[in-house]
């Protein structure tokens, strides 16, 4: 049986009536660049978030790169955050002068360890960037009470936790989050996207100026930006798809005890459960195990997908050589890098599939 690791032809088949009539829309108005769709997707994910302002943004990178210069991170300042990430959470502190320091992560939850945070910060750091993986939030409140007694400023790597929470609250709790809306995410559009999500009048001011050129108003240019804007059409089905937001969340859910409940008897087998304080909504359902990629192998000869996120930790990443950490700096993300495998998830996978996925890794570890 053939599992896809992400299956978005189904959800494009189940909501393709509204897609079309989104898209011929905006075909007919012909407004193509921040038009009519934006604003009110705008609008709608800034309540979703619960913060005042929403901008939209041409991918999550962008988001994470244009929150750093809005709050005056440059040359000389550091940003501490986790190596166990995709590559952008520190190649956007590079690419603004600023340097990376990466801090270990929690064993449990792959995200920051907020004790590993408090050694690595010095007197030029400015910022920690928490990254809240496969869609669970990390443990704020030690990270926020640090940014508090060194004067930090927390922006929440929010791109893989659209409608997570942490303690009842949903992220970015601090109110400044970066969002992703590439395909594949739990609210994806039809190609690259991003927003950013703040409670500050001044830098949502800023980041829209920064998406545009420098400019507010045509031909006016206050700074030095960029073109990164969402495309009206993507903001036109990132509208439909918001609906179904929560509830494509809670089917994720379902598919993620459904998988605890048929692995949790396979002795070789970790499987990391939801934080007392989160509410995970399941952008990915990792599970630690060894022979990692002989198991990846076998479920591949089943027709089984899987990913591993993410091999090579960025403080090894042949770019950030320069740095001068080595292999052993940060062990629990090393480790997991070598034993993490992402099994199939997403909203309209069968139960059917994932009861083939788990029968097929007993099969693996008992023969």
């Amino acid at each position: 049986m053939p599992v896809s690791f992400v299956d978005l032809i189904r959800q494009n088949q189940l909501h393709r009536a509204e897609y079309t009539r989104a898209i011929n829309q905006v075909v007919k108005s012909a407004d193509f660049i921040l038009g009519k769709p934006v604003e009110q997707f705008e609008s709608a994910f800034a309540k979703f978030c619960g913060t005042k302002y929403c901008i939209s943004l041409n991918s999550g990178t962008d988001a994470l790169e244009f929150a750093l210069r809005a709050v005056n991170i440059g040359p000389k300042d550091e940003v501490i955050t986790a190596p166990n990430s995709y590559f952008s959470s520190a190649m956007v502190i590079t690419k603004i002068g600023a340097t990376p320091v990466f801090a270990d992560i929690d064993p449990q939850t792959y995200t920051l360890n907020a004790t590993k945070v408090a050694q690595a910060i010095t007197s030029r750091t400015r910022a920690i960037i928490p990254v809240h993986l496969c869609g669970q939030s990390a443990d704020m409140d030690p990270l926020i009470n640090l940014a508090q007694k060194y004067k930090l400023t927390i922006i929440e790597d929010c791109c893989q936790a659209h409608g997570a929470k942490y303690k009842g609250k949903t992220v970015p709790i601090t109110g400044l989050g970066a969002f992703s809306f590439y395909p594949g995410k739990n609210l994806g559009s039809f190609g690259d996207g991003g927003a950013l999500v703040t409670n500050s009048l001044r830098i949502a001011t800023m980041v829209q100026q920064l998406r545009n050129d420098g400019s507010l108003k045509k031909y006016h240019h206050q700074i030095i930006g960029s073109k990164s804007r969402l495309d009206t059409i993507q903001a036109s089905i990132l509208n439909i798809k918001l609906k179904y937001l929560r509830s494509w969340n809670t089917q994720r859910q379902r598919h993620a005890r459904l998988y605890q409940q048929l692995l949790k008897h396979i002795p070789q087998i970790k499987i990391h459960s939801q934080a007392e304080y989160a509410y995970h909504i399941y952008h990915l359902f990792m599970i630690e195990v060894p022979h990692r990629d002989k198991l990846q192998q076998y479920l591949s000869s089943k027709g089984i997908s899987t990913v591993i996120h993410y091999p090579i930790p960025i403080h090894l990443q042949p770019a950030y050589k320069n740095l001068g950490y080595h292999r052993g700096d940060f062990p629990v993300t090393e480790a997991a890098a070598k034993h993490i495998l992402s099994l199939p998830m997403f909203p309209e996978l069968k139960t059917s599939e994932i009861r083939y996925v788990a029968s097929t890794i007993h099969e693996f570890y008992s023969r």
